[in-house]
């Protein structure tokens, strides 16, 4: 059987989206972009919480103990409680990410280097792009413990998927639950589409669609 990456792979945002709906759970953001056309990630959350800088002055760049305690795969998913007025990540910590074969990074806040990621190819959702730097005005307050992003209750560990419709993350509890659902609404919309490619009425084909999200 395919694994949990691969499976999220072969989906999109808005299926487990629907998925979690029909479930009556959570995971959907709302306000978080991806920072380049095209960019795409899924993978397993490693956390980040920001802080503002107090007395006490950081003692390490923000986000590399979360780059150098992840694995390759893993998307790191930072939470600066959604300030678009101070960068939390750059072109410097993308390359490093990427050198550590991380597959993204998902920020509740803003970044700076956005042409670098375009041309590094690797994909940075946020809520925007900002010059200024993180130093001097916030730093690291804890890696790998529960965070917010965009609204939800992220865990490491649990899995998100980000595309052009937005970020979604799945309790790590929960994946092989959601996924099971995701993967049948993708599959029920798809044979509506094939049926209005081959002329089937639209009132027709999307018959039954507003029931699509109850529980059996």
């Amino acid at each position: 059987m395919a694994s949990i990456p691969e499976r999220l792979a072969r989906l999109d945002s808005c299926a487990v989206s629907d998925a979690l709906d029909r479930l009556g759970m959570k995971g959907a953001t709302y306000g978080i972009r991806p920072l380049w056309e095209g960019a795409r990630v899924v993978g397993r959350v490693q956390t980040v919480k920001v802080k503002p800088v107090g007395l006490e002055p950081a003692r390490e760049h923000l986000g590399l103990a979360a780059i150098m305690q992840a694995q390759p795969g893993d998307v790191i998913v930072v939470d600066n409680g959604g300030r678009i007025d101070v960068s939390t990540w750059g072109g410097l910590l993308a390359l490093s990410a990427q050198s550590r074969g991380i597959n993204g990074v998902i920020i509740d806040g803003a970044c700076r280097d956005l042409d670098e990621f375009r041309t590094m190819k690797f994909p940075v959702f946020a809520r925007g792009g900002v010059p200024m730097t993180a130093r001097g005005r916030v730093m690291q307050q804890a890696v790998n413990v529960e965070i917010a992003c965009g609204g939800v209750l992220v865990s490491p560990g649990d899995w998100v998927i980000a595309d052009a419709s937005g970020v979604v993350f799945i309790p790590a509890a929960k994946a092989e639950e959601v996924l099971a659902a995701a993967e049948a609404v993708a599959e029920r919309e798809a044979r509506m589409a094939e049926a209005i490619r081959q002329g089937v009425p639209p009132d027709q084909a999307l018959g039954g669609y507003e029931g699509m999200l109850r529980r059996d």
